[in-house]
C-alpha cells in the first residue's frame, strides 16, 4: 500500500509538472504609442534601452502605412495589414453616420462608442479578423488591456461587458467606458485607487494659432492606469494561476508630442523640446514600474515583455506654395498658413463643388473658413457626396462613394499631383491607372476589409531640419487642427514608419539584434504563436512569425526592392522602398524623390 502511494505520488507530482512545462508563458505587450526607435538611448528612455539591450532589439522596425493608432493597434491585435482589417486611419469614411461621432460619416476611430457603433454596422465585428485578447480568453487565459483610449479596446473591442477581458481606459467610469467587473472594482478600492480613469489635465491642452500648447507630460492618468495593473490586475491574475495577456497601451509619448507647447509655429525644437522628452521619460517610467512589478510578484521569469510603438513621429509644418486653401484668410490661422482642411478646400476648388462639414451636420463651408475636424463631404449634396476626405494628418484618404466613376478619379488624382504638399500617392485599381501613381495594393491597402475601400491615399511631404539623423528632425505637412511646431505622424517618411520595437523574456534570445525586418504585423503574429494559439485567418495580409529572435531560431533571408511608378506629365514618379522576407512586405518609405525623408537616396 505504501508503494502504490508513492507510486501515485510520483505519478501526480510527474503529471503536475509536465503541466506546468507545457503550459504558455504570459505576455506584456506594452506599446509606447509615437515612441522614435533612434530617440531611445540610455539617456532619454534607461528602462526600454536596458530592455532592448539586454534582450532581443529589432533595429529594422516598421510601422504600416498609414502611420497612425488605430490602424497599427488593428495589425498588432490581429496580425494582418490594414487592407484586411480596414483600419485605414484613425478617422475613415464609413458609408453612414455613426452616432457616437455625432452622426458624422468620418468618424475618430479613438472612441469606444464609436468602435461599438462601427462593429454593430459592420456585423458585429469591423475588422473581421479575430483579436489576440479574444483568442487568448477563448482559450481561458486572463486578458486585460489598459491605457489609451481606442487602441486599447481594439484588442477584444467585441466583449464589451467587461467581465472576460479587463479594459480600462480614458473613459473608465463614465457611461462611455467598458463596466468594470465586481471583483476589480473590489480590489481598486482596497488600494485606495477611484474607479474613474484621471483626466489629461494640462496635458490634454493643444492651445492654438497664438497660445501655445502642453508643457507637461501625461504622469497623472498614466500613473493611474500603472498602478491599476500592478496593484489590482496583476495580483489577481497571479492568484489565479492561469497564463495571461495584458496590453498596457501608453499615449505618451505621442499625447504631449502632438501638443506641446515648446515650438509654437516653429519648426524648432519642435518635437524635441523638453515637453516632449519628459513624454519619453514618462513611458519609460511606466515601462520600468511594469517590470518592476513582475519581478516583486515572482512573475518576470515566466513573462515575455514585448515593447512595440505603433509609429514614429515627425513635426508639423503649414507652408505650401501651391494651395489655394493657404491663400486665403482664416480667424484662427496665422497668414500664408495651410488651414485645417486644407486637402478637402484644395479639391472642392480644383472639382468647383460645394464642400461641406460631416462633423457639423452637414452645415456648408464658406470661403475663408474651414471644417472643424479636417474632413471634408464635397459634392452638389452632402447625403451624397461625389468625393469624401478623412483627414488625419501626414496622410489622408480620399474616398469617391460608388458607383465607380473613372473621370472623377482622373480630375481628384490631376488636381492632387498639381499640389507641392502631396509626395506619392496610391490609387484604387479599380478606378484605372494613373501616371504618377502606385496602387493601394503595392502598399497593402486592398484586401478582405469589410469596411469602405479608399479610392486613394494621400502622402504628404517631408523634409528634415538639418540633424545628423534625419528621422529624429523631420518635418511634414499635416492636415490637422494643430499648430506648426506641433507634433504629428501618418507620412511614409522614415521618420514615422521607424517605430521602437524591443522583446525580452523566456521566449526570446538574449542580447541578440535581428537585422531582419520587422513589423507590428509581425507583432500580433509572434505574440499568438507564443501564446500557441491558432488564430483563423479571413484575409491573405498577415505578418510573420518572428521566429530568428527565439532561442534557435535563424536568421531570414531579406532583400531591398524599389517600386517606381510610371511618370506624369511633369515628372513626378510615385517611388516605394521596401523589404521582402519571403513574401511579407515591409515598407520603408515612399512619396516622390526629394519630398520624402528615407527617399534621399533613390533616383
Amino acid at each position: 500500500m505504501h508503494r502504490f502511494l508513492v507510486t501515485v505520488a510520483v505519478g501526480l507530482t510527474l503529471s503536475t509538472a509536465s503541466a506546468v512545462a507545457a503550459q504558455p508563458h504570459n505576455v506584456v505587450l506594452f506599446v509606447p504609442d509615437g515612441l522614435r526607435a533612434l530617440i531611445v538611448t540610455p539617456e532619454t528612455a534607461p528602462a526600454m534601452a536596458a530592455l532592448r539591450d539586454q534582450g532581443v532589439a529589432f533595429p529594422n522596425s516598421h510601422s504600416l502605412f498609414p502611420t497612425f493608432t488605430t490602424p497599427n493597434a488593428s495589425a498588432m491585435a490581429t496580425g494582418h495589414y490594414l487592407g484586411d482589417t480596414g483600419d485605414f486611419s484613425n478617422t475613415i469614411y464609413t458609408g453612414y453616420p455613426v452616432p457616437g461621432a455625432g452622426d458624422s460619416v468620418t468618424p475618430f476611430l479613438e472612441s469606444d462608442p464609436v468602435l461599438g457603433d462601427v462593429d454593430e454596422h459592420f456585423s458585429g465585428d469591423y475588422l473581421d479578423e479575430v483579436t489576440l485578447l479574444k483568442a487568448a480568453r477563448d482559450k481561458g487565459f486572463n486578458t486585460a488591456t489598459i491605457g489609451k483610449l481606442g487602441p486599447a479596446l481594439i484588442f477584444d473591442h467585441t466583449e464589451r461587458s467587461g467581465q472576460k477581458t479587463v479594459v480600462v481606459d480614458d473613459q473608465t467610469g463614465t457611461p462611455k467606458g467598458i463596466p468594470l467587473s465586481a471583483w476589480l472594482t473590489e480590489r481598486l478600492a482596497a488600494a485606495g485607487l477611484p474607479t474613474a480613469a484621471p483626466t489629461r489635465g494640462d496635458n490634454g491642452k493643444p492651445g492654438n494659432a497664438t497660445t501655445a500648447g502642453t508643457t507637461a507630460a501625461n504622469v497623472d492618468q498614466q500613473k493611474y492606469f500603472v498602478d491599476v495593473l500592478t496593484k489590482a490586475v496583476l495580483p489577481k491574475f497571479k492568484q489565479d494561476g492561469k497564463p495571461f495577456v495584458i496590453v498596457y497601451w501608453s499615449r505618451d509619448p505621442d499625447g504631449t508630442q502632438h501638443n506641446q507647447g515648446d515650438s509654437l509655429n516653429q519648426l524648432t525644437p519642435g518635437i524635441n523640446g523638453p515637453t516632449s522628452l519628459a513624454a519619453i521619460r514618462n513611458a519609460d517610467d511606466n515601462l520600468a514600474a511594469i517590470r518592476q512589478s513582475l519581478k516583486d510578484q515572482g512573475l518576470d521569469q515566466s513573462t515575455d515583455i514585448v515593447v512595440s510603438a505603433d509609429h514614429g513621429f515627425s513635426t508639423i509644418s503649414k507652408q505650401s506654395r501651391t494651395s489655394s486653401a493657404a491663400q486665403a484668410a482664416y480667424a484662427d490661422v496665422p497668414t500664408g498658413f495651410l488651414p485645417p482642411g486644407f486637402l478637402a478646400i484644395d479639391l472642392a476648388n480644383a472639382l468647383d463643388l460645394p464642400l461641406w462639414d460631416p462633423d457639423q451636420n452637414n452645415a456648408p463651408v464658406a470661403a475663408g473658413s474651414h471644417t472643424k475636424f479636417s474632413n471634408g463631404v464635397i459634392g452638389a449634396d452632402p447625403r451624397k457626396p461625389a468625393v469624401v476626405v478623412a483627414a488625419n494628418g501626414g496622410s489622408d484618404l480620399v474616398y469617391l462613394p460608388p458607383p465607380i466613376n473613372g473621370e472623377l478619379a482622373a480630375k481628384v488624382v490631376k488636381a492632387l499631383l498639381s499640389q507641392d504638399y502631396v509626395s506619392g500617392l496610391f490609387v484604387d485599381d479599380a478606378l484605372g491607372k494613373f501616371p504618377g501613381t502606385l496602387s493601394l495594393a503595392a502598399v497593402n491597402l486592398k484586401g478582405s476589409a469589410v469596411t469602405p475601400l479608399p479610392a486613394i491615399s494621400v502622402n504628404f511631404k517631408s523634409t528634415a531640419t538639418g540633424c545628423p539623423q534625419p528621422e529624429l528632425c523631420t518635418v511634414e505637412v499635416a492636415d490637422s487642427v494643430l499648430q506648426q511646431g506641433q507634433g504629428m505622424h501618418g507620412s511614409f517618411s522614415r521618420g514615422d514608419t521607424h517605430n521602437f520595437t524591443a522583446a525580452i523574456g523566456p521566449d526570446f534570445k538574449t542580447g541578440y539584434r535581428d537585422p531582419a525586418p520587422v513589423s507590428n504585423a509581425d507583432v500580433g503574429k509572434t505574440l499568438a504563436s507564443i501564446l500557441k494559439l491558432a488564430v483563423p485567418n479571413h484575409g491573405k495580409l498577415v505578418g510573420r512569425v518572428i521566429s530568428e529572435a527565439m532561442p534557435g531560431g535563424k536568421e531570414p533571408a531579406h532583400v531591398a526592392k524599389v517600386l517606381r511608378s510610371a511618370p506624369d506629365d511633369d515628372g513626378y514618379r510615385t517611388v516605394l522602398q521596401y523589404q521582402l522576407v519571403g513574401s511579407s512586405r515591409y515598407f520603408d518609405a515612399a512619396g516622390f524623390a526629394g519630398r520624402t525623408v528615407g527617399l534621399e537616396t533613390v533616383p
